[in-house]
């Protein structure tokens, strides 16, 4: 039976945030169905969703037909300031946290975690300019500043944007192997060494 790993989207998301996990787990999904997992993209309601830069990426699924999750993607961005103080999204997250094995986030997607309470007493990460933030938020979290990500078992939380990235593969390490994720690393010619 295959897993499904979502990602959600709503107005104003990074666009990194989502789609660089997505290229990682798609690409994997796609290459190794073997293996058993596919990936979807949901929202409150199906259909185009209007990224943070302008970028317009379409959610598959609505809140209300998505597929049972078997891991979910929270990533940030600007929206996440509303997600934070919205109760039904708030409401939503908590619901999940109940019948998702495993939750994951990229940037200010962990802010939105801590405002549902899905953080405390845990250690967990963010993007640079919103490390004080969660900890404000929480201060019973455990801020790692410098991890890249931070995996706590059932959650996981990235840094900024492109950790996302390197998040989606640690993702792809422990539900299949290490092999494989350096196989779809290598699929997807990760390697970097910033030019400036």
């Amino acid at each position: 039976m295959t897993k499904h790993i979502g990602i959600l989207l709503f107005p104003d998301v990074e666009e990194l945030d989502a789609i660089g996990p997505w290229e990682v787990l798609a690409w994997w999904t796609k290459t190794f169905p073997e293996d058993g997992y596919a990936v979807t993209c949901l929202a409150r309601e199906a259909g185009p969703i209007e990224c943070a830069k302008g970028l317009t990426v379409i959610a598959d699924h609505g809140f209300d037909d998505a597929p049972t999750c078997d891991v979910l993607v929270h990533p940030g961005g600007g929206g996440t300031g509303v997600l934070r103080n919205d109760e039904a999204h708030l409401d939503w997250l908590r619901r999940m946290r109940k019948d998702v094995p495993l939750l994951t986030s990229v940037c200010s997607g962990s802010l939105v975690f801590a405002a549902a309470g899905l953080l405390r007493n845990r250690p967990a990460t963010t993007y640079w300019s919103q490390l004080d933030s969660l900890a404000e938020l929480d201060p019973t979290i455990e801020v790692r500043p410098d991890d890249r990500f931070v995996d706590d078992g059932d959650l996981i939380t990235a840094a900024g944007i492109s950790a996302g990235i390197d998040m989606a593969l640690h993702l792809v390490s422990r539900l299949v192997g290490v092999e494989r994720a350096r196989q779809v690393r290598r699929g997807i010619q990760y390697d970097p060494v910033p030019p400036v």
